[in-house]
């Protein structure tokens, strides 16, 4: 869904990587700590602290990669530790906003489990030939959306942050559906 932003993102973020000489792996490595507190800012009703965090390391996140491709340093490791670390950031943040009181406990497991299902089922077709790269709810997608909540939930009340959370699962699993019906007519 933001492929299309990708040629805007290499503009701006390649005199950022020009200057960013360091092994891209670190930079990834480091994102799951920043969503450590997005989690604990969200785990103590800091709706902003959440926001924040959760907007520096999807910064990092965009970073590692731009830091990789410009230094020619991409690598099928540094692809599989990025996926990994977006999959322990993913958890992080919802379980911060489980411990927070955002949401049922229930709700949040199935967040937890739709965000990683949404990844899952891309690597899963990509390991058999077909491509993946669809859906309405991908990660950046779903991280500006609870950032989004965050921001409402601060000014509005927390409640609306609850409702952004329930959306998530729903756009979630809509994604899995959606990712499973284009493989299914790939492969078929």
């Amino acid at each position: 869904m933001l492929q299309s932003l990708r040629p805007l993102l290499t503009r701006i973020l390649n005199p950022l990587a020009r200057n960013l000489n360091i092994n891209p792996n670190i930079v990834t490595v480091i994102s799951p700590f920043v969503a450590v507190l997005a989690a604990y800012g969200f785990a103590k009703h800091n709706l902003i602290l959440g926001f924040i965090a959760i907007l520096f390391s999807g910064f990092l996140d965009v970073v590692d990669g731009a830091v990789a491709r410009y230094h020619n340093r991409a690598s099928p490791f540094g692809a599989f530790l990025d996926s990994t670390m977006d999959r322990f950031a993913d958890a992080i943040i919802y379980i911060g906003i489980i411990f927070g009181g955002y949401c049922d406990w229930f709700v949040g497991v199935l967040a937890i489990h739709s965000a990683i299902t949404v990844s899952y089922v891309r690597a899963r077709a990509e390991s058999q030939g077909a491509e993946c790269n669809i859906g309405i709810a991908e990660r950046a997608v779903r991280m500006i959306i609870l950032m989004v909540g965050a921001i409402i939930g601060y000014f509005a009340g927390n409640i609306y942050f609850t409702y952004i959370i329930y959306l998530l699962v729903v756009l979630s699993y809509f994604t899995v559906a959606q990712r499973i019906v284009y493989v299914w007519r790939q492969l078929k």
